[in-house]
């Protein structure tokens, strides 16, 4: 599904990821992150894909937001057991969203 979000300017969080073969705790880690994310302030939405690749886009309202959700115990929990287990690679990169428009049926 693609994000509902407001009139720019907002922040995207695009996090693009290569999983290990390590199964042990990821879906059920990554269904709590997005609830814990979806309750914090500044959260706009997000769109998540995988084909190989995998590609989380979360959409916030400011900076300040986006540091907030990085700073999350839980979070950083998550971070660390990412690390350790369930990614052989990841980048993560904050855009500013100056303009947006779509299409829809």
């Amino acid at each position: 599904m693609i994000a509902k979000t407001p009139s720019p300017p907002y922040y995207a969080v695009i996090f693009s990821n290569i999983r290990t073969e390590i199964e042990e705790g990821y879906a059920q880690t990554a269904d709590h992150m997005v609830e814990l994310a979806e309750k914090m302030p500044g959260y706009l939405g997000h769109e998540s894909v995988r084909d190989g690749l995998g590609i989380t886009i979360s959409y916030w309202k400011d900076l300040e937001s986006i540091k907030f959700w990085k700073q999350q115990q839980e979070h950083l929990e998550a971070q660390k057991n990412g690390r350790k287990m369930w990614y052989k690679a990841y980048k993560t990169r904050i855009c500013l969203v100056e303009r947006d428009y779509g299409f829809e049926l």
